[in-house]
């Protein structure tokens, strides 16, 4: 069964049988749906990002956007648009979101010319490119996901220790085009495991990227559940921002492009440098601290 970006599965369904059941309806991606309501009320929420989070995709981001310019033959004053190692390590600690980050990039520096005449002037003609270019980026993306793609250590431990609990709701949150997020979450996740989150969202699902708040928004009001409940994991500013921005808990685990950054700084409860040998209850605990009511074993038959 292949996964829909902003689906929403049966709370109710989901908790009989071990939380494996199918979703009782594919819900369309982006559709702004009342929140289901569980028969045994969550007690607390695991939001994770995906890229940087679930797999290490700063590099591979990078390298299709490269290739897309590349094959649109994108140059501005004469010079080819090609963005560094270093010059994106900076653009994904400042901007969220594929067509964000291109429309900062041209922004600041000049609208390019390409395959299709001189730089655009127009809102329209901008756009359209960017829609262009974001569509070549998300091509070679998801062939480069099929090659080089692989979970960080003890994320999809993690993600099961949740979704066996049925008190913990799990979900994902990305700022990524639906199209190369789906490849990526089915390839890495898993489409089994996926049946068995309670939201998953993509940048498309929203009308604004992070580090405006809007995803985790819409995740909690879906879920049914107070934002101090929630417990966001991220790898970057933005993503961070934006769960803050929605009063939630934020743990970071920074990749080697966002390791600088002052996270605790600006409201996270832990900084991570791997999620491996973590448990749910850990979590809770760093951001909760004397608050937290550990959660109880699961009862296996």
């Amino acid at each position: 069964m292949m996964l829909r970006a902003g689906q929403q599965f049966s709370l109710c369904e989901r908790r009989a049988c071990a939380r494996c059941r199918a979703p009782s309806a594919k819900m369309r991606a982006g559709a702004a749906d009342k929140p289901v309501s569980a028969k045994r009320p969550f007690k607390v929420a695991l939001l994770f990002d995906c890229d940087g989070v679930i797999v290490e995709t700063e590099e591979l981001h990078r390298l299709a956007y490269n290739a897309a310019f590349t094959a649109f033959d994108l140059t501005i004053d004469g010079e080819p648009v090609q963005w560094s190692t270093e010059y994106y390590d900076v653009l994904q600690n400042t901007v969220g979101g594929g067509k964000p980050k291109m429309k900062h990039h041209f922004n600041k520096f000049g609208w390019p010319a390409s395959i299709s005449g001189p730089g655009p002037v127009s809102e329209a003609t901008r756009n359209a490119l960017v829609d262009e270019l974001q569509d070549k980026k998300t091509e070679h993306y998801k062939s480069i996901v099929d090659q080089a793609a692989e979970a960080r250590p003890g994320v999809l431990k993690l993600m099961d220790e949740g979704l066996d609990h049925p008190d913990v709701a799990v979900c994902i949150c990305s700022a990524s085009t639906k199209e190369g997020f789906i490849k990526l979450v089915d390839a890495v996740v898993g489409e089994e495991r996926l049946k068995r989150f309670d939201v998953i969202l993509a940048g498309d699902d929203v009308t604004k990227k992070k580090p405006d708040p809007l995803i985790y928004n819409m995740a909690r009001e879906r879920l049914g559940i107070l934002a101090d409940k929630c417990l966001v994991i991220e790898d970057s500013m933005p993503g961070l921002r934006a769960a803050i921005g929605a009063g939630m808990h934020c743990v970071i685990t920074p990749t080697s492009s966002t390791d600088s950054g002052a996270f605790e700084e600006e409201g996270a409860g832990a900084v991570l440098q791997t999620l491996e040998s973590v448990t749910v209850n850990d979590l809770f605990a760093k951001v909760m601290g004397p608050d937290w009511v550990r959660l109880e074993p699961v009862k296996t038959a």
